[in-house]
């Protein structure tokens, strides 16, 4: 679970109900991180009460700090847990990514060159 989380409102005052919420869902996200990443991992969560014109009236950035990178997604919906949601749902897709370039895959290619070598031994017959 990720240690480090501020949570943030800006003229808006989060609840204790809705920053439980955000802790939970942020604090999962370190299950898309390497293992090398985990440790240092931190996150910062803003909640925002905003009038637009589309009707949106809360939106939440939250801004997850690894190593070597700054992951940022941001969203505005008519609830704030919703929006919640959402945002955390575009950061597991960029910790995915993340996750991919960072992470050798000596093991994927070392088990398909076995499977490969099985498949092209001659065959005997009696």
């Amino acid at each position: 679970m990720i240690q480090s989380i501020a949570i943030s409102g800006v003229k808006y005052s989060p609840d204790d109900r809705t920053k439980k919420y955000v802790m939970r869902k942020v604090g999962r996200l370190d299950r898309f991180l390497p293992r090398h990443a985990r440790e240092s991992a931190s996150a910062e969560v803003k909640l925002k009460s905003v009038n637009r014109s589309h009707g949106n009236k809360y939106e939440a950035e939250i801004i997850l700090y690894v190593p070597d990178k700054q992951l940022t997604a941001k969203d505005s919906t008519l609830n704030m847990l919703a929006a919640v949601d959402i945002v955390e749902e575009k950061l597991r897709a960029q910790l995915k990514k993340y996750h991919d370039t960072r992470v050798t895959h000596r093991a994927k290619h070392s088990l398909l060159s076995r499977l490969k070598r099985r498949t092209h031994r001659p065959r005997v017959e009696y």
